[in-house]
């Protein structure tokens, strides 16, 4: 099984609604069907990146490579963790969690996306708390960063209600024009009081060393 020399794969985040978990490659046909249908209205474009600008077959082999270039270039020092997210089984989104030098900064970055017949359901609120829980219980993050378009009005309302406050913006190109883009900023410390006792950290204790983290067993280590 891969998922014994890829131990990544066992790794689950469970709350009483979502499920987040790295796609396996027959995952990854769910996410493609899931992206085909849609992730936003064609006048609004919600990423930095507009990767979703493209027409089928392209969209879908460009999704492939993002996932599979994603798990070539993992090592401790560099890693971006593409989380399918689940709701009673079925692949709604993704939630994505990245870092660089996670070791000395214990700096996360998250970015996600939800199908648009998921959206609206209290679904995003749900993965980025999962994402969360995880970075600071189970990796022993300092700090969470996230982005978002000064005009992507659910993001920012999601950041909002996790305690994320504005740290600065930017203004980037953004398809053919240029638009600000506002940078937003968790630490553990506010965090903290809003930590919940429903979320499950399953086999983490098994790949901890992938995301160059500290052991369960020293501070800042979390459940496994």
């Amino acid at each position: 099984m891969l998922d014994s020399h890829w131990p990544v794969f066992r790794l689950r985040i469970r709350t009483p609604r979502v499920e987040l978990r790295l796609p396996t490659d027959d995952d990854l046909g769910q996410i493609c069907e899931l992206v085909l249908k849609g992730i936003h209205v064609p006048n609004f474009m919600p990423f930095g990146f507009p990767w979703t600008d493209v027409e089928s077959p392209q969209l879908e082999r460009n999704t492939l490579q993002h996932y599979w270039r994603a798990r070539a270039n993992w090592s401790p020092e560099g890693w971006s963790c593409n989380f399918a997210v689940s709701v009673d089984g079925v692949i709604v989104g993704a939630q994505e969690v990245s870092a660089n030098s996670f070791s000395q900064l214990g700096e996360v970055e998250t970015g996600s996306w939800l199908g648009r017949d998921h959206q609206g359901l209290g679904i995003g609120t749900e993965m980025r708390a999962a994402a969360l829980h995880f970075a600071f219980e189970g990796l022993g993050a300092v700090f969470a960063n996230s982005a978002a378009w000064e005009d992507n009005v659910p993001s920012h309302g999601v950041s909002r209600k996790l305690g994320y406050s504005t740290n600065g913006e930017t203004r980037m190109k953004r398809r053919d024009g240029v638009s600000r883009l506002i940078r937003l900023r968790l630490s553990r410390e506010t965090w903290e009081p809003s930590r919940r006792d429903d979320v499950e950290i399953i086999g983490l204790d098994e790949c901890r060393d992938m995301f160059g983290a500290p052991s369960g067993d020293q501070p800042g280590g979390g459940a496994g």
